[in-house]
């Protein structure tokens, strides 16, 4: 049994290479071999530019922000006018300070686009104020830009007056409120309410012309004041 152990042994290293010098050399010749002169060559292809050179690159040019397009100019929103509807004191958010009739446009966000910038357009010629119930999202600065994006350069008048809705019952928007010329506020226990024979209402997605033919028609006590707010549509 030893003389088979020791005879397999002697066969597995008889098979065994055996590395000799020759080998060695022979490795040592075959690996690439760095001159000096490859490391000049490289040096030479891959340089870095010399001060001169850089000189030489054009240097960019601060771009001329003047220059720019500049957006359409629109017209500023009144914050104060937006904000004054809140004033619970004075009452006087949805009554025009100033002598005549005074039409309003109750509107909400919630309307079609449409029929939202038909109705800024004919109250920009009507000289009429339109009334929202709130903020956009609660917010003041949502509110300012959502109503810039509808009204663009148009001049009207916009206010947010949640106790108008309520003056007068107004349920659903577009709604138009004609106040009759002379028409005072008076206190009431919600605040400020404003007298029964001193307004006409109309509801429905109708155009503000048709509102104002419908209040001649239907209420000849308002029929002048009507009539007015018409010219001014038509002319």
């Amino acid at each position: 049994m030893l003389g088979q152990v020791l005879a397999i042994h002697a066969a597995h290293a008889q098979t065994t290479p055996t590395v000799t010098e020759a080998d060695i050399e022979r490795a040592k010749r075959s690996q690439p071999s760095i001159t000096e002169q490859d490391v000049q060559r490289a040096r030479e292809r891959n340089r870095m530019p010399t001060d001169a050179e850089l000189r030489r690159v054009p240097v960019p040019s601060t771009p001329n922000i003047d220059a720019l397009p500049k957006p359409a100019t629109q017209a500023p929103v009144d914050l104060e006018a937006l904000a004054h509807g809140f004033d619970a004191q004075t009452g006087q958010a949805a009554l025009s300070p100033k002598a005549g009739p005074v039409l309003l446009v109750f509107i909400s966000f919630a309307m079609p686009e449409a029929t939202l910038s038909r109705l800024v357009d004919q109250a920009a010629r009507t000289q009429a104020s339109l009334v929202l119930r709130g903020l956009v999202d609660g917010s003041l600065v949502h509110t300012v830009s959502r109503v810039q994006q509808l009204i663009g350069t148009r001049k009207v008048a916009v206010q947010i007056d949640p106790q108008a809705f309520d003056r007068y019952a107004i349920t659903q928007t577009p709604s138009f409120v004609l106040v009759r010329d002379g028409t005072q506020p008076q206190p009431c226990a919600g605040g400020l309410c404003v007298p029964g024979n001193g307004f006409v209402t109309a509801s429905g997605d109708v155009s503000l012309d048709y509102a104002l033919s419908f209040f001649q028609r239907s209420a000849p006590g308002f029929a002048r004041d009507a009539s007015g707010f018409l010219k001014r549509l038509k002319g």
